[in-house]
């Protein structure tokens, strides 16, 4: 058994280099101190206290560190995650209730669960079934809802906490003259400083500076006084370990948000990694093993209080950019932490909610997406519906609903798709032995009246052969009484099942009735393999078999031939015996 493909740190930390050194301890730094801001304000997206989010970005980067295969991956909670938590448990109790947290904590441990058994039976596939417009259209419809429920701090308003953004837009309507404009413009100012930052360089931790700035103005000018609401005591001390609650009502009720959890998790950590290991050649990125590795650092985290993690954009991309080398800038970073946790929480008194507001709107500004909408509107329609309506149901009705409706109608057009593939008349480029769809080179293709040429660009299976059946016999319509062969292209067909193996022997029946023969043409050897074992081969004959379209063509020439030849020759017996 290879340890080192199970617990990849017996692989890299052996064969550390002292010039490693230097860019995972600025790497460790750097995204240890911007975990601190980050973990309070994720923490108040999931309806938790502030130090739930210290603790999340603690346990879990350093589990991920031992069993992860990728090295400049951070771990800790993101704002999406955190937002399905939040709308998740929220229905199972009340926002800040201790059964809250409980039920928080315990949908990390099975979440956790829920990945470590898809890695360990190589299900990571199944994240294909959420496709790209709706991941897209649930990722904006998410940075909506998250941005918006941050009014009530940016404003320093009352707004009830909701997932559908219509609520909450009135809501804001009806609470414009209540703003406190103090509290208004520290969240506009730290936006500014923010995005400021951000387009100079993401080397300095920006969310720090605002942080530190706030703190100093509150304390200073005592604006908690004037109706800056700030973020009050947070416990000190490292996480206690606690074994979650199991209750069998529980478990049923969370199992539907910890399944979409752990796909959408895993979704936003793999992607992550693989962009990353583009730009290092030392390492492959392995997602079995990933999703072992977050499981894992859910598992454990669950007993020491965190709620669900995974990677984050914004951290992996400070990580690699300062010149993380290997997870030991992961471990430095829970370090980080960690020390905060001990020594520095009671800095964090006087901290303005806005100002975690404006981290907040700052970094879910990033989660909207503008470039596949455009790039739909070219070229697929029916994707960018899906999109639009993943995105309208997930904003208006639910989190959970906008996901499933996305699915649902990914994989209704995936059926569709299926059952109505590509099917295409073929005719010959004039002098070459290639031949293309009569469609798209109309006027410009060689065809004949007694040959049909088709290829269909699909398995050909039981969803599908009443579409072959329906069209080929709608061509032959279209080629007239003329006609005397039918070559199907194969170079497109996988797979034949045995639905499709009883049509084309009902349709060889058929044709051969109407003195058409069929001729198949460049079949895949697995297809050839169930033609020959179904006796189709045998029924249209090994002769009417070819590797390629100009062979059966010059075959059925050739037979054309002999044939004239033959008819020439009994007319001139008759003739002579005459």
């Amino acid at each position: 058994m290879n340890l080192k493909k199970y617990i990849p740190i017996l692989d890299w930390l052996p064969n550390y280099k002292k010039e490693w050194f230097k860019g995972d301890l600025g790497a460790g730094l750097t995204v240890g101190i911007m975990l601190i801001p980050q973990g309070i304000a994720y923490a108040m997206i999931a309806g938790l206290p502030p130090i739930y989010g210290l603790y999340t970005a603690l346990i879990p980067q350093i589990v991920y560190a031992i069993f992860g295969t990728s090295r400049q991956l951070a771990v800790g909670p993101v704002a999406m995650d955190s937002l399905i938590v939040a709308s998740g448990v929220v229905a199972l109790a009340q926002i800040g209730t201790e059964h809250f947290i409980e039920f928080a904590i315990l949908l990390a441990f099975m979440m956790g669960v829920l990945q470590v058994l898809f890695g360990f039976f190589k299900l990571g596939f199944l994240v294909n079934f959420l496709s790209r417009p709706v991941i897209s259209g649930f990722t904006s419809a998410a940075a909506l809802i998250i941005g918006l429920n941050q009014l009530k701090h940016l404003l320093g308003v009352q707004i009830v906490r909701d997932n559908r953004i219509h609520i909450l837009i009135f809501e804001a309507f009806q609470q414009v003259k209540e703003i406190n404009w103090i509290t208004f413009s520290i969240g506009l100012f730290s936006i500014l400083i923010l995005i400021f930052f951000k387009r100079i360089t993401n080397k300095i931790p920006a969310a720090l500076i605002v942080v530190i700035l706030g703190i100093v103005f509150v304390r200073v000018f005592h604006l908690d006084q004037s109706g800056v609401q700030i973020l009050g005591e947070i416990p000190k001390g490292l996480p206690d370990f606690t074994i979650p609650k199991f209750e069998k009502s529980t478990l049923i009720n969370l199992f539907p948000i910890a399944l979409t959890l752990s796909f959408i998790a895993f979704l936003e950590a793999i992607s992550v990694a693989k962009a990353i290991e583009l730009k290092h050649d030392n390492y492959k990125v392995n997602p079995n093993q990933e999703l072992i590795a977050i499981g894992l650092g859910n598992i454990v985290g669950s007993f020491f209080q965190t709620y669900p993690a995974t990677g984050g954009l914004s951290r992996t991309a400070v990580n690699n950019q300062v010149g993380a080398k290997t997870p030991l800038a992961a471990i430095i970073s829970g370090l980080i932490v960690g020390f905060t946790l001990l020594f520095l929480t009671p800095v964090f008194y006087y901290l303005p909610k806005a100002v975690l507001g404006a981290i907040i709107v700052v970094a879910v500004f990033g989660l909207l997406d503008f470039s596949v909408p455009k790039q739909l509107l070219n070229y697929s329609k029916r994707e960018l519906i899906i999109l639009n309506t993943t995105l309208i149901v997930t904003a208006t009705i639910g989190i959970k609903e906008g996901i499933l409706i996305g699915v649902i109608l990914s994989l209704a057009m995936l059926i569709y798709r299926s059952t109505k593939p590509h099917f295409a008349v073929l005719g010959q480029v004039p002098d070459t032995h290639f031949y293309r769809n009569v469609n798209r080179f109309e006027g410009l293709l060689k065809t004949t009246e007694d040959v049909l040429i088709v290829r269909f660009d699909a398995q050909l299976y039981f969803a599908n052969i009443s579409f072959f059946k329906d069209k080929l016999e709608e061509f032959v319509f279209n080629k007239g009484k003329k006609l005397r062969l039918i070559i199907i292209d194969g170079e497109s067909i996988n797979s034949i099942d045995s639905s499709g193996i009883y049509m084309l022997k009902d349709l060889i029946n058929k044709y051969k009735k109407l003195n058409i023969e069929i001729a198949f043409s460049g079949m895949k050897g697995p297809v050839r393999d169930v033609l020959e074992k179904s006796g189709i081969m045998k029924k249209i004959s090994y002769t009417n078999c070819f590797m390629s379209i100009q062979e059966a063509i010059d075959a059925y020439e050739e037979s054309k031939k002999n044939k004239e030849i033959e008819v020439k020759y009994f007319e001139f017996i008759k003739q002579t015996n005459n």
